[in-house]
């Protein structure tokens, strides 16, 4: 996937967010202020349980410069791309509403320990009532 082309339309983004890098086993998305990553990265699902009979899924991680070092931190996993994309503009949203002004990496960090993907990506197994 080209970065003409990202998996969230622009007019879908929150403020100050946008693609940095779009593929097809990864795409991410970077905020100015501070500068922060959301990634989402088609990995090996060794640590499922083996009865989802899962081959691939996708991991969802926080990115910052801290100084020398980049810090990866991991938000969490998801079955398929549909949801990775769901759950990373979820993320983007969150901080968005939650942090008026953004100003340290550990105010961003406690907002995305708090989103619960299964409250965000439909479960297409549930029957509609």
């Amino acid at each position: 996937m080209s970065p003409d082309h990202p998996p969230i339309p622009r007019d879908k983004l929150p403020p100050g967010w946008g693609p940095a890098d779009c593929c097809d086993d990864q795409f991410v998305y970077r905020h100015r202020q501070p500068a922060i990553e959301l990634v989402a990265d088609r990995t090996s699902a060794d640590r499922s349980h083996p009865g989802l009979g899962l081959g691939r899924c996708w991991e969802l991680r926080y990115r910052y410069a801290l100084t020398d070092w980049t810090i990866t931190e991991a938000i969490g996993r998801v079955s398929t791309r549909r949801a990775a994309v769901t759950g990373i503009l979820e993320c983007m949203h969150r901080i968005h509403d939650s942090i008026d002004e953004p100003a340290d990496h550990g105010e961003v960090r406690d907002v995305l320990e708090r989103v619960r993907f299964s409250d965000v990506i439909p479960d297409d197994l549930t029957p509609k009532g």
